[in-house]
Formats: C-alpha cells, sequence, structure tokens
C-alpha cells in the first residue's frame, strides 16, 4: 500500500509521526505522505517538523514523504503557500478539494488546479473541465476511503475516466484505524465501479508518484 494522505497530531491526527509510520509499515505500507493541514497560520510551523520526521522515518523499506496538505485556503492564496511549500522542503503537496460534506470554498478545485500541486484531495463533484485540467497537468484525482468524503468518489472515478486523469487512492488518516491494506483498497476502487485494470493502474500510478518524490 502507498499512502499519500495521512494526518498526525502536529495537525488533526492522533499519532506521533513515529508511531503513525509504525503502523503502517506493520500492516504492508511500502509508502506514506505526511501531509497534515496547513494553511498562512500554521505553515511556518509545520513544514519543518514535518520534514525533519519524514527525513528520519525513511528506511529500505518504506518511504515517508514530507507533504502538506492545504485546507480551507482562500483560493487567491494558494499559489503563494504552495511557492512556499516547495521552497522550504515540502515534496507532496495536496489540496483539501470540494468535499460535499465541508462548506468549502467554491472555486478551490479550479484553482488548486493551476498550482504545482500534485493531488486534488476528495474533489467532491469535480467538473469534467476541472477533471481535464487535472489530466492536462499531470495532477492526481484522489479516491478516498474516508468517511463523508468518500461519497463521491464513484463520481471522481467516472470524470476522471472520461477526462483521461490519472487517479490514487488514499486514506485521510486521522486515526490508527483509518490506515487500510492494499487488499482494502482495492475493494474501495472496485466499489467506485473501476475494472480491474483500472484499478491495477491506479496502484501504477502510486508507485509513479512515490518514485518521483
Amino acid at each position: 500500500m502507498i499512502d499519500f494522505h495521512t494526518h498526525t497530531l502536529l495537525s488533526d491526527g492522533a499519532l506521533l509521526p513515529s508511531e503513525l509510520v509504525r503502523r503502517a509499515y506493520a500492516i504492508g505500507y511500502k509508502g506514506i505522505g505526511l501531509a497534515d493541514h496547513a494553511d498562512v497560520s500554521n505553515i511556518d510551523f509545520l513544514i519543518p517538523r514535518i520534514v525533519k520526521a519524514a527525513k528520519v522515518l525513511t528506511s529500505s523499506k518504506i518511504k515517508v514523504v514530507p507533504g502538506i496538505e492545504l485546507t480551507h485556503v482562500p483560493p487567491k492564496d494558494l499559489r503563494d503557500l504552495v511557492t512556499y511549500a516547495r521552497a522550504n522542503g515540502i515534496k507532496l503537496i495536496l489540496v483539501h478539494g470540494e468535499t460535499i460534506v465541508e462548506p468549502v470554498i467554491p472555486g478551490t478545485n479550479a484553482e488548486a488546479l493551476e498550482c504545482d500541486i500534485d493531488i486534488l484531495a476528495h474533489p467532491g463533484l469535480i467538473t469534467l473541465k476541472d477533471a481535464r485540467t487535472a489530466a492536462k497537468r499531470g495532477i492526481y484525482l484522489e479516491i478516498t476511503a474516508k468517511n463523508g468524503h468518500s461519497l463521491t468518489n464513484g463520481h471522481v472515478a467516472r470524470v476522471a475516466a472520461q477526462a483521461k486523469a490519472k487517479l490514487v487512492i488514499n486514506t485521510d488518516s486521522h486515526n490508527p484505524g483509518d490506515l487500510i491494506t492494499k487488499d482494502k483498497a482495492a475493494r474501495i476502487l472496485m466499489g467506485c465501479g473501476l475494472s480491474a485494470g483500472q484499478i491495477k493502474a491506479t496502484f501504477v500510478n502510486s508507485l509513479s508518484l512515490l518514485a518521483s518524490l
């Protein structure tokens, strides 16, 4: 399993980075992104701690990627925060997309996809136009195991297929029980209506992204 979207107690997760990584490794993870919630209020506090943790915790058996999830950031501020994160050692950038279970500012998906990000997390009822932008710019769309955010997984999968946008599957873990095995990830993808070939392609996408970080 490769999972680019997890949270630690540096934002609103339950575990220290060290315990989160250990638990992930114990159930078969090969790669994990530490992507705590960030906005203008905490990004300078968060980045050096995540970068340090990822460096210390990466081993030959699990790769730990320093990331952030820009969350409920006004769309006009996204580009500056992305630039700041990249300049200070963050390798993986997610933007908290327009999930239907939170009041995310309309236009977040569109603006995020014009920035130098890696993944648009739980993009809700993403439009075909925005999915085509993701495909053009090589930004991955997220299928999520997270309750609530997962309500639109089927829509995301269908629109991504139409647009030829690439998918990854993540957990958005906040607690130990949120981590999943690769087998469960495959079942979630199957539940979105993906074929066996599409499921395999989604896992290959995660491998490719991990190798690039």
